[in-house]
Formats: C-alpha cells, sequence, structure tokens
C-alpha cells in the first residue's frame, strides 16, 4: 500500500526532508549544473583559470612563463632565489641581491645604507634563502 506524494502548487512532487532518494536516478546521468565525468584515458582538464604550462596538451610553450608554474599557479621567473640569497649575504652592503632580483627601488635604499649596516642585507639574504614565496621585480616567484 503505498502513500500518495503530496505535490506542491504548480503540481510537481514535493521532496521529503531527511528522506532517501528516489531510486529512479539512472547511475552515470549528470545532474544539471554538475561538470562531467572525465573519459577513460582523457587528459585531464585544466584548473579553472590556470594558463596551460610548458608541454601542456592543446598549447605550447607558455611565453608568459618559460619556467612553468609554481603550485598556486604563478609564474616561475627566470632568477633562481640561491643566488640572489647569496649575492645578499656577501655583497648585501651594496644592494647586489636585489639589483639582481629587479628591486632597484630597495637595491639603492640598501646601497645608500650600507645594508642597513649588514644586518638589513644579511636578513634579508637568508629570507631569500628559506623562502618558498620571494619575486622578483614583475611578481614572478623566484625559482629554487
Amino acid at each position: 500500500m503505498s502513500h500518495p506524494v503530496p505535490k506542491n502548487q504548480y503540481g510537481q512532487e514535493m521532496k521529503q526532508l531527511g528522506g532517501a532518494e528516489p531510486s529512479g536516478d539512472h547511475v552515470g546521468t549528470p545532474r544539471p549544473g554538475a561538470a562531467p565525468a572525465p573519459r577513460p584515458g582523457a587528459a585531464p582538464a585544466p584548473r579553472p583559470g590556470a594558463a596551460p604550462g610548458v608541454g601542456a596538451p592543446g598549447g605550447g610553450p607558455d611565453t608568459n612563463a618559460p619556467y612553468g608554474y609554481d603550485p598556486f599557479g604563478r609564474p616561475y621567473s627566470d632568477k633562481s632565489k640561491y643566488v640572489a640569497g647569496a649575492l645578499s649575504i656577501v655583497l648585501g652592503p651594496l644592494g647586489i641581491g636585489r639589483f639582481y632580483t629587479g628591486h632597484t627601488r630597495m637595491a639603492v635604499c640598501q646601497l645608500v645604507t650600507l645594508g642597513g649596516l649588514g644586518v638589513w642585507s644579511l636578513f634579508d639574504g637568508v629570507l631569500m634563502l628559506v623562502s618558498n614565496g620571494k619575486t622578483d621585480a614583475e611578481g614572478r616567484v623566484l625559482r629554487g
């Protein structure tokens, strides 16, 4: 003995909250608004908003990021964080590490203050070596 399904004012069946989904749902049929399932053997879909990297399917080398992208989708720089850190530690009072990364204003400030009497340039060099988010003057992440 089945109970009649209640209908709303438009004649559509009303869903019962907390109840099980109806068993008439077809397996493999996407619901409205859902992304289609990938086909077996197909290339993975790119992340939304991410540009294709070097050798990406459907795209050649990316001229905006010739060294690829970091895990957060930011392009890598042609500069190395190890070179920048070593230059900041060794030649820090002259601002050479910041000239290398393209930050000329900060490099001139380091040059004028002799790298904060060596303290500023030492900290700057160590932070360049150990951190992963330092960027060059164009906003690209230093490689390393």
